[in-house]
């Protein structure tokens, strides 16, 4: 595992909610990025106990965490190191209630 991997496995492992994404909670620089942080405050995650991570800010983890989950787009949700999704799959399962089944059920 290269340096970045183990870098973004040790993130991932060690916090329950984690969002890599463009800007951070309070200024998000993409709409994607200002999506997910809506749809988890919508969940009722408190912004302060959310730990993100700008992808602009470190191009090897902008490129590796593409890699570590095999998913092309940002941002990435995990929670209690299980990758969710990005935006778009946050949307689809805010809206079924299983988003927030999953938030309620790792982080309780």
């Amino acid at each position: 595992m290269s340096d970045t991997q183990q870098r973004i496995d040790d993130l991932v492992k060690s916090n329950e909610v984690l969002l890599f994404m463009k800007g951070n909670a309070a200024f998000p620089q993409c709409g994607f990025s200002g999506r997910a942080i809506q749809i988890l405050k919508a969940c009722g995650v408190d912004p302060k106990s959310l730990k993100t991570v700008n992808v602009l800010e470190d191009e090897a983890i902008r490129n590796g965490i593409k890699e570590y989950s095999n998913w092309p787009t940002i941002p990435q949700l995990y929670v209690k190191g299980e990758f969710i999704g990005g935006s778009d799959i946050m949307m689809e399962m805010y809206e079924k209630g299983e988003l927030q089944q999953a938030l309620a059920a790792k982080v309780s």
